[in-house]
């Protein structure tokens, strides 16, 4: 009877108890049980605080007519819209800024003949790529991903690293490892607008076949362009005829080597690569767009171009008359010449995706930078 009536006297009081008083109850948070799940906030609540943040950073290429890159401009000759929007620069910079850099090197056997040549680059990346201030990480990847070096602004230890590259299976996970590689640069410190921290580059030497990946090409992408991270890519062919002989060319040419008879897309640079993507009618940016709207399908063709595209970075094959040290120098040379721009996103939708476009005042200069960016609904 004593019991029951205890029971009764809880039943009665509790409900009548004042808020402060329970509040009074516990003071601090309670510690959750051991193998129970911590709630997280609703995931929609965490994607408008990732809206709210987002800082956005976009290196920009700029070449005169010549193809030269131009390093004179001011902030005030720069004009960045977001989904049309026109935004104010926050930060500005010309190539200063240090990097940090995860190196994805193919290591399937299929790359066996030009592992040589690859184990030679070393000191290329340490000089030319991630110079005195920078850091780099190293990844390997065939069927696995393997994580040869930390991230150090060691130049011996990085070079070590490079000259000891072996080869494995003939997988290629290349999505997976870029998945890893995006994942690598999350982690370094992110950018602000008080303090614009380091640049985040994922630099690839691959051929552009997946085999077995279980990220999505546009998935990647995504999570990419969200990081601020920029990729550029080295192109490796083990194609005997590619490498030998010159590719059949079945487009006539109505004006003299070097001369282009129709002008290039807003926004871009005019080289033969981007003539030749013309002539087969292959538009990269499209291409690009699609990739990161439709995140879930499979890109087939073309991966590590898109890529590139995508984030703002370059794309260069080495099959023909460009060996893998001189695209390796040039891209660094790039790198160290761009501008760097920071802005935070005003006015414009919160989800989906945001077109980027950047424009010089002055005239007879080609840019290029990242078209883009999205932000998925909460629910997907």
């Amino acid at each position: 009877m004593k019991c029951a009536s205890n029971l009764l006297f809880l039943l009665l009081v509790v409900p009548f108890a004042s808020p402060r008083a329970m509040a009074q109850a516990a003071e601090g948070p309670l510690a959750p049980r051991p193998e129970t799940a911590i709630q997280m906030p609703p995931p929609q609540a965490q994607a408008k605080l990732r809206v709210r943040v987002t800082l956005i950073n976009t290196p920009v290429t700029v070449r005169n007519s010549k193809g030269e890159m131009v390093h004179t401009l001011e902030a005030t000759d720069f004009h960045i819209t977001d989904n049309g929007v026109a935004q104010r620069i926050e930060h500005f910079d010309v190539g200063g800024e240090p990097l940090s850099l995860v190196i994805l090197f193919e290591t399937s056997s299929r790359i066996a003949p030009m592992l040589p040549q690859i184990r030679k680059t070393g000191i290329l990346f340490t000089q030319a790529v991630v110079a005195a201030s920078g850091e780099a990480a190293i990844l390997g990847f065939n069927d696995s991903i393997d994580k040869l070096q930390g991230f150090t602004n060691d130049s011996d230890q990085i070079e070590k690293t490079v000259s000891r590259l072996d080869t494995s299976t003939d997988g290629s996970k290349l999505y997976d490892a870029m998945a890893a590689g995006v994942e690598m640069l999350s982690s370094r410190p992110q950018a602000t607008a008080e303090n614009p921290g380091r640049r985040r580059v994922l630099f690839i030497v691959s051929e552009a076949t997946d085999l077995g990946s279980n990220a999505k090409l546009g998935e990647v992408l995504r999570q990419a362009q969200l990081a601020n991270i920029t990729i550029y890519s080295v192109g490796l062919s083990t194609t005997r005829a590619e490498l030998q002989a010159e590719p059949r060319n079945t487009h006539i040419d109505a004006t003299p080597p070097g001369i282009y008879g129709m002008p290039g897309p807003p926004g871009t640079v005019q080289t033969p690569t981007t003539e030749q993507q013309r002539n087969t009618g292959l538009d990269l940016m499209a291409l690009a767009v699609w990739a990161i709207e439709h995140a879930k399908d499979q890109v087939k063709d073309h991966a590590l171009e898109v890529a590139a595209a995508a984030t703002g970075g370059a794309h260069l094959a080495t099959f023909r008359d460009r060996t893998i040290e001189r695209a390796i120098d040039e891209i660094g040379g790039e790198l160290h010449a761009q501008y760097n721009i920071s802005y935070t996103p005003t006015g414009t939708n919160d989800t989906g995706y945001h077109e980027i476009k950047v424009h010089v005042d002055q005239k007879n200069l080609k840019v290029r930078a990242r078209p883009g960016y999205f932000i998925a609904p909460p629910e997907s």
